[in-house]
């Protein structure tokens, strides 16, 4: 006899439909939920929910459209006094996942995580006596007025041991707490939202009387709902068990890693933890594939700078640099290179600390220095691997310069990165380093510094005639930086970017809903590429200063980083204001 499917099977299966109408999920991240939930046991919905393909607020929404029931408001929760406190546990409502809201007229309204539940509704009308009529409650919320009704006394701050250390008991209630389902969902929150507003990186900071969370978006840092915090040393062993770190480990620097579907897309996290004073400080930097393009118009780069970076990326051997500060966008830039060059034809290698993106064909190489994997003893090894191109992280001493250029002379491309402020200045740095001026002069192909800007939101840019004053102000700056003519300068930009009137027109930021009223949406590269001709290789050889490199390099073609920003702000793609802030 077949058995007759509940109501929460059928309700199921009508909310799959919804999710997908709504874009709230696809149809692979269904299936691979529908595995899951096989194998567990688990209800479709609640395993949707643990692997991050649906959002709380997401499922929420198609609870309430498949009962027709509105979503519980956050600010519609008790503030001071919960309701029924004698007949109602805290115990019991937290394992139950609601609260009562308000009395209307003889009905309690309860707002509630799970409404597929129909025992939980029928208990609280039988204990209260009430008939009760349901909302949709947001996880997140609910949780936040159950802690703030039914404070957890047990959520004290940990006790230390007299080594300063966390004690043992301590450490295994940390795990407990950390593994209680309102911490997993609360963590789980904070990371969903950075990811789906398109964040870089997640910064949780616990204060005195606070806990600090903040979401870098480019390059700026905002500041998001803050969690209790007593809530922070759950929150920080949370993220220390998904990255694999010691949890027991507070008085110590630790890094990780964490891998988690977030709306169906794998997304890879960069953990840091760092002891601070009132606890421990962590940043999570998002590394979002599908957020990423490897494609060289698109961070920026100009078609001449396209041109003369590819020619030297097809040379078969020698040094081609990427330099700026840290966040610029350096390995973005030279996995879009190595992408280019991927083939069969070609065997390319990369030593990188950490790898941020893996890149398919490519052999990648993490470092480790605590075993004695360092970025100079890898690349000698690598070297009897026969690789056709070498890409080396950063150059961070000597030894690994000295390396990466002997590979160069000795057949081999070799791409990597410096922290320096341009080009020029990257070869005098490597000079003090102590490299050799003839062997550096013979390997080096290019250097291409970089920075990022803020871009104008294309929504909303406001378009303006700039005053005679600020456009000789920008045309001064723009012909300081080299040696060009002004007036053969005003003339193009009078070409180039003229309004209808024949008069320059600039952009501003103003904001709108789109860019958040910030008025910028997303970050684009500022760029110079000094190519390294027979005259730059001479003043290398001779130890010239950065003056001098500078100056050849500009009369044989190179725009300065100023004057590339300048020119994408005739052409509104970024303000002068952006361009001073990363330029100087």
């Amino acid at each position: 006899m077949n058995r007759m499917p509940s109501f929460a099977e059928m309700s199921l299966d009508k909310l799959t439909d919804i999710l997908l109408r709504a874009g709230q999920c696809d149809v692979r991240g269904l299936e691979r939920s529908r595995r899951v939930a096989d194998e567990t046991g688990q209800r479709l919905d609640t395993v949707l929910l643990q692997l991050g393909l649906v959002s709380e607020r997401g499922m929420a929404e198609a609870y309430a459209t498949l009962l027709d029931l509105p979503v519980a408001r956050a600010e519609a929760y008790p503030q001071d006094q919960p309701l029924f406190a004698d007949r109602l546990t805290a115990r019991f409502l937290r394992h139950a996942r609601a609260l009562p809201m308000a009395m209307d007229g003889d009905t309690l309204v309860v707002a509630i995580a799970d409404p597929l539940d129909s025992f939980t509704q029928a208990a609280i009308a039988a204990a209260t006596g009430t008939r009760v009529r349901l909302e949709i409650a947001v996880p997140i919320e609910l949780d936040a007025a159950l802690k703030r009704l039914y404070p957890d006394e047990e959520a004290a701050p940990p006790a230390e041991d007299a080594a300063g250390g966390p004690s043992e008991d301590d450490t295994e209630r940390l795990k407990d707490l950390a593994s209680e389902a309102p911490v997993i969902r609360l963590v789980n929150q904070i990371i969903t939202r950075a990811v789906e507003t398109q964040a870089s990186d997640i910064h949780i900071e616990p204060f005195e009387d606070r806990l600090r969370v903040r979401y870098r978006y480019d390059g700026l840092l905002q500041e998001a709902d803050a969690p209790p915090p007593r809530l922070a040393a759950a929150i920080t062993s949370r993220i220390k068990i998904m990255a694999k770190l010691d949890i027991a480990e507070r008085r110590l620097p630790q890094d990780g890693r964490i891998k988690l579907a977030v709306r169906g897309q794998e997304v890879d996290f960069r953990v840091s933890t760092i002891p601070s004073l009132y606890g421990e400080t962590v940043v999570l930097r998002i590394l979002d594939r599908a957020a990423v393009v490897f494609d060289y118009a698109r961070l920026g780069l100009s078609p001449a700078v396209i041109g003369r970076f590819g020619a030297a990326l097809e040379a078969p051997n020698g040094v081609v640099l990427v330099t700026g500060p840290t966040g610029s966008g350096k390995t973005t830039t030279l996995y879009t290179g190595m992408l280019a060059l991927n083939a069969v034809t070609r065997k390319i290698v990369t030593v990188e600390d950490p790898i941020e993106f893996q890149l398919h064909g490519i052999n990648q190489i993490q470092v480790h220095t605590q075993i004695g994997l360092s970025f100079a003893s890898l690349l000698r090894s690598i070297l009897r691997q026969d690789p056709d191109v070498i890409m080396v992280g950063e150059i961070r001493d000597p030894e690994t310069a000295q390396i990466a250029v002997q590979a160069a002379l000795t057949g081999h491309l070799v791409l990597s990165t410096l922290h320096t402020n341009s080009a020029p200045e990257s070869i005098v740095r490597l000079l003090d380093m102590g490299m050799d001026p003839f062997n550096f002069a013979d390997a080096l192909l290019g250097i291409l510094a970089q920075r990022l800007a803020r871009r104008l939101c294309t929504e909303c840019r406001q378009g303006y005639e700039p005053s005679a004053e600020e456009l000789e102000a920008l045309l001064g700056e723009y012909c300081v930086e080299g040696v060009v003519d002004p007036g053969a300068v005003r003339a193009s930009w009078r070409a180039r970017c003229a309004g209808a009137d024949g008069k320059v027109v600039l952009y501003r930021a103003t904001g709108c809903a789109k860019c958040g009223k910030t008025g910028y949406d997303g970050r684009l590269g500022l760029h110079e590429l000094l190519v390294a001709d027979d005259k730059v290789k001479r003043l290398i050889q001779t130890r010239a200063t950065v003056a001098e490199i500078k100056a050849a390099a500009v009369a044989a073609g190179m725009h300065t980083l100023k004057q590339n920003g300048i020119e994408k702000v005739l052409l509104g793609l970024t303000d002068i204001q952006q361009v001073r802030a990363v330029c100087g």
